[in-house]
């Protein structure tokens, strides 16, 4: 497969120039980078993609996960991409030499997952769940837990999964019933109960499986604060390097409607035989523990289908560039002149300008969370806090804006091909099914804006949402000397100001403690946030455009800064003016969804 699926150049851009990465590389912990090897590291990134990744993503689909009588059968060629990977150094790469890491940047490591995600997003799901455990473990475990695990994942040998949802439960994480009972002074507990939904937690690909696994310790306190974090391995390991059952059990595979090569399983811990875990630091903390891997799952859920809608945006564009049908609207009615191409519609360009503003607008959001993440382990201790802060409520927006509005991109592409979208012939379809989890993948768009809304805008008497208005105003100041720019600065502003006015009026009601009213539209508002963060991220890109062409630099041709303006434009006509009506939605006064006002209209 040759076709185009990420605009390597956008991603140099980003890095390069909107988001700058040098200047990490002043810190300490980043001194041994250099922009050159930036550029190394994500070349070898995208050849793995092409390699490995991309020329698999439809067979992938098509060979489906199998299950049968406790084993799960996954494509055969995934075997490959795991062991390609983990020999370039893409699943341990950001943690420290002595555990098997090369110290990345966040800003690198996670821009090649992003690459993997846009090549072959089902592929990618097993590699980032492998990163995302063992981090847990190096942050929270045992020097003995790091030591036997840790290498061995990296190495891709054993895959890691987070194991917390449960039948009964569900997102509602306080209600989680899996015991574990102590038995010994080494940490071990026996560990029982079920959890669904477990994403590669069984796979012919991998010696062991490393399940981090959300319990309750005999006696602990109701709710979240009695859950702890254990590590639950399917295979004890022995000093000798030999592997011994311990009872985990997969009773089935979900046959999904999308990502179809990407296994999804329900496990039993100690159904018949105890199943041994190992408490990962203190008891009752698990939940906090985590949060970390939570959190960094929602931005990669949100990257992935920012690369779900990349794959989808290319392949609709080079059908429209390719495939003659109609004539321009000038030349309707003579029938003796040619085809034009499909690109020369206006309304097909409209479709695949709204796929790259939703497309490049996510991967600048990507990147600025990316950077926030490095910069809270690599700034001084005074800068830490303002970083985690903006990046903590950037999270639920990154996660959110590219899964609900990279739906109606690909659908977008998908009507691009018209009929022909339809079948399984072209790309399109796969796209649109393996995009569709996204907005439910480590909670739901509710979920999400529920955070966002009653915690994240709230969190230190509003601090956080300070920082964001304070920076998205610093973009706003410095377009604002721009002729050119300076109407959508105005026009971004504007929205700014409506998205704090929706605060404003919600405010009250959480200070009366309605909180039914203060959150019945919190998707509303995290719909509108959305539109204003991604405003903010084209802007930027517009104004280092320009910028860059009243310079003189010439690391891209001018079609491509050009591209980045006209697109910029492009959102400000047809996305941000949506801040409106949802403005209007969001303060009017009448009553909020509550369950004894509709209930009787739901019958």
């Amino acid at each position: 497969m040759s076709r185009q699926y990420i605009c390597m150049d956008t991603i140099r851009f980003l890095m390069g120039k909107v988001h700058p990465i040098a200047p990490l590389f002043t810190y300490d912990r980043y001194a041994d980078f250099s922009e050159d090897e930036v550029d190394l590291l994500l070349g070898a990134a995208k050849d793995l993609a092409d390699q490995h990744y991309f020329p698999h993503f439809k067979s992938m689909d098509e060979h489906g996960v199998v299950y049968d009588n406790g084993e799960v059968t996954t494509p055969p060629e995934l075997g490959d991409i795991i062991r390609a990977t983990a020999e370039g150094g893409w699943i341990g790469g950001t943690d420290k030499p002595e555990n098997g890491g090369m110290n990345l940047p966040e800003m690198i490591f996670g821009t090649a997952q992003l690459i993997f995600q846009a090549a072959n997003n089902s592929a990618q799901g097993y590699v980032g769940l492998t990163t995302g455990s063992a981090r847990l473990i190096t942050s929270f475990g045992s020097q003995e837990l790091i030591d036997t695990y840790v290498p061995k994942m990296y190495a891709g040998q054993w895959q890691g999964t987070m194991a917390l949802t449960e039948p009964q439960a569900g997102s509602s994480l306080s209600d989680i019933v899996t015991s574990a009972t102590p038995v010994g002074q080494d940490g071990s507990y026996h560990i029982k109960g079920q959890k669904i939904f477990i994403s590669a937690g069984q796979h012919q690909h991998s010696e062991n499986f490393v399940h981090l696994t959300l319990a309750r310790i005999d006696g602990a306190p109701a709710g979240t604060k009695g859950i702890s974090l254990f590590v639950v391995p399917k295979f004890l390991p022995s000093p000798d390097g030999s592997l011994t059952y311990n009872h985990v059990f997969c009773a089935g595979d979900y046959q999904k409607m999308g990502q179809r090569g990407y296994a999804t399983t329900h496990l039993v811990f100690g159904e018949d035989q105890p199943t041994v875990g190992f408490l990962v630091g203190e008891p009752n903390k698990g939940l906090r523990y985590m949060f970390q891997m939570m959190n960094e799952a929602r931005i990669a859920v949100g990257q992935t289908a920012a690369g779900v809608a990349s794959g989808a945006y290319y392949a609709s564009l080079q059908y429209a560039k390719e495939r003659p049908q109609g004539r321009a609207l000038e030349q309707k009615k003579n029938l003796g002149s040619e085809q034009t191409l499909i690109i020369n519609h206006p309304d097909v360009r409209r479709m695949l300008f709204t796929q790259k503003a939703v497309v490049e607008g996510s991967f600048s959001l990507a990147m600025e969370c990316l950077k926030l993440s490095d910069l809270i382990h690599a700034a001084p201790e005074s800068e830490k806090e303002d970083h985690f802060l903006l990046l903590d409520l950037l999270t639920p927006i990154m996660k959110t804006y590219p899964a609900e509005m990279g739906q109606k991109s690909v659908s977008m592409g998908l009507q691009v091909l018209g009929g022909y979208g339809f079948t399984m012939d072209f790309d399109l379809q796969q796209y649109y099914r393996d995009i569709r989890i996204m907005a439910i993948y480590e909670g739901t768009t509710g979920i999400q804006s529920l955070d966002l809304l009653g915690r994240k805008m709230t969190i230190k008497n509003g601090k956080a949402a300070q920082l964001l208005m304070a920076a998205v105003q610093r973009t706003i100041h410095e377009a604002s000397t721009y002729d050119e720019l300076k109407p959508q600065a105005q026009q971004l502003g504007k929205a700014l100001e409506r998205m704090g006015g929706v605060v404003q009026h919600l405010m009250p009601y959480a200070m009366r403690g309605e909180l039914t009213t203060f959150l019945a539209d919190a998707t509303l508002f995290m719909e509108m946030a959305g539109h204003v963060v991604i405003g903010w991220q084209w802007l930027k890109m517009a104004l280092q455009a320009k910028q860059d062409q009243l310079s003189g630099n010439d690391q891209f041709a001018d079609a491509f800064y050009e591209s980045k303006v006209q697109t910029m434009q492009f959102f400000f006509r047809y996305e941000l003016p949506k801040t409106v009506g949802l403005h209007r939605t969001l303060t009017a006064d009448s009553l909020p969804l509550t369950i004894g006002q509709v209930e009787s209209a739901l019958i």
